[in-house]
């Protein structure tokens, strides 16, 4: 049945909706955790350490958060796997391209797997910049996060990655949360207004708070 399912368009729009909401979840969650910055090292690091301990003593030192993370691998995977599939059947059922375009298409729902691809990109950049310092500049300090995001957006590029990856965000917030409450039953004539309305606000909150971060190291708020 799982394989029946999964193999039905319908169940793959389903994967990439749930998948996509958890991630939602996590990246509100990240954000507001990620605001700590403005309140000082300190305050930053010990959420840092915090996050690192929850469940303790029932939970091991990290085991919360390698049990998020695995749960968030999951989901990024489930979500990229059926966006690629649905999106190779789709060109199939119509390989050559329409003569004209449709206008009434937004912009987000145009660049959707564009989207996708730049985030998917940046997921790893991210990772190799501040969760093992590979690609870190300034010199990676582990256990000191605030100085490590400092360092990363006193940099050009540190800055132009992340706030093109942030707004490459916003856009897909926007457009997929509707969708996903179109895939999961919960749209309807009555409610698209107001879901629509929602997205937007998802996504312009998301997009400034993660923003937020690399104008404050910018404009010395943060340092």
């Amino acid at each position: 049945m799982a394989r029946t399912v999964w193999d039905s368009s319908v169940g793959k729009k389903t994967v990439m909706a749930v998948s996509g909401l958890i991630m939602l979840l996590y990246l509100v969650v990240h954000m507001i955790g990620n605001l700590k910055i403005f309140f000082g090292a300190g305050e930053f690091n010990h959420y840092a350490h915090w996050l690192r301990t929850v469940g303790e003593p029932f939970m091991h030192y990290e085991w919360t958060l390698w049990l998020i993370r695995a749960v968030l691998v999951v989901a990024v995977v489930a979500h990229a796997t059926s966006a690629y599939q649905l999106s190779r059947r789709d060109l199939r059922a119509r390989p050559s391209k329409y003569v004209h375009k449709k206008p009434r298409a937004s912009y987000a729902t145009r660049t959707m797997r564009w989207g996708g691809i730049i985030l998917a990109l940046f997921i790893v950049w991210h990772i190799l910049d501040l969760t093992t310092g590979t690609v870190h500049s300034g010199g990676f300090q582990a256990g000191h996060p605030y100085q490590n995001v400092v360092d990363t957006f006193s940099t050009w590029y540190g800055n132009v990655i992340y706030i093109v990856a942030m707004l490459a965000l916003g856009l897909h917030v926007r457009h997929g949360f509707w969708s996903a409450a179109q895939t999961l039953g919960v749209g309807s004539p009555r409610r698209d207004r107001a879901l629509k309305a929602v997205a937007n606000v998802l996504a312009l909150l998301l997009t400034a708070g993660f923003i937020a971060v690399p104008v404050g190291v910018m404009t010395g708020v943060v340092s």
